[in-house]
């Protein structure tokens, strides 16, 4: 292909050969001036140190000079390159665009075991590297995925707190109730708001609903977090929960989990890594 016959690069040349001219005119011009001229012209009163200011008005060739640089930048911008003219990344933004709508068309409505493999592969390449392969945590480094949705931590969660998910509401502080009570609603969120399984401990869902009143000033006597103020409990226990976070992103202890709704990954993905987590508890 003749590159001369592509209009963005002749409007390119054309501008650098424009900005060459009119960089050697003025330079020369004013370098005669400085070698020939002598200042003249009424002072401004203003003086440092012996050097006056001159009240000249601006030069009438830099005015327009500048002027048509800003017309010409304008033009460019809206109506000439790059808004109106082809784009590479325009044109990259288009194909991810085709390709997510072709991936959700065809995983529309994936399997039990199609979400488990497609969820194992995004695991490993997006959340392994700080939660492991076997989603451990690494000793600590980030949360230990293979018991998030038990009661056990639902109790270390309102002994030590919850924080770095940036809800409206704020970090959730720690020692709202003692262990005792803690179990109690924990038992109640796993059996009867989230349903996500059964108490290990039945007898105390019941305390645990009355004591829930705690809990519900910010996450909704309802538990589903008051229309996005505070975490869903509605979800705990379930992929829909993985997928909050996910959306949500948060802050630990290597660093701050980035947000997965900026479209690097498609809701099908979210969902199939949410049960894919879910797979990893030991209970």
């Amino acid at each position: 292909m003749n590159w001369l016959n592509d209009n963005v690069n002749l409007l390119t040349l054309l501008g650098a050969a424009a900005i060459i001219i009119l960089t050697v005119g003025v330079a020369g011009k004013y370098i005669k001036q400085i070698k020939t001229d002598k200042a003249t012209g009424e002072l401004t009163g203003d003086n440092w140190d012996g050097i006056g200011e001159f009240s000249n008005e601006l030069p009438y060739g830099w005015s327009l000079a500048f002027l048509g640089t800003i017309v010409w930048g304008l033009w460019y911008f809206f109506l000439g390159y790059p808004l109106a003219t082809f784009s590479q990344i325009g044109q990259y933004n288009d194909e991810v665009k085709s390709y997510t709508q072709r991936f959700e068309s065809k995983w529309a409505n994936p399997d039990h075991e199609t979400l488990m493999g497609m969820g194992e592969g995004v695991f490993l390449v997006q959340c392994a590297p700080c939660h492991g392969i076997t989603g451990d945590g690494m000793g600590g480094k980030a949360a230990d995925l293979t018991s998030w949705n038990s009661e056990d931590h639902i109790v270390r969660i309102v002994k030590d707190g919850s924080k770095g998910q940036g809800y409206p509401l704020g970090e959730m502080p720690a020692g709202l109730l003692d262990k005792a009570s803690a179990e109690a609603v924990a038992a109640y969120i796993v059996q009867d708001l989230s349903k996500s399984g059964k108490s290990k401990h039945p007898e105390l869902v019941a305390k645990g609903k009355t004591l829930f009143a705690t809990c519900g000033a910010c996450h909704g006597m309802d538990g589903k977090g008051m229309g996005g103020s505070a975490p869903s409990l509605a979800n705990y226990g379930k992929a829909k929960f993985v997928v909050d976070v996910l959306n949500k992103g948060k802050k630990g202890t290597i660093g701050r989990m980035p947000k997965f709704n900026d479209g690097r990954l498609t809701d099908i993905q979210k969902t199939a890594v949410g049960t894919y987590v879910d797979s990893l508890s030991e209970e």
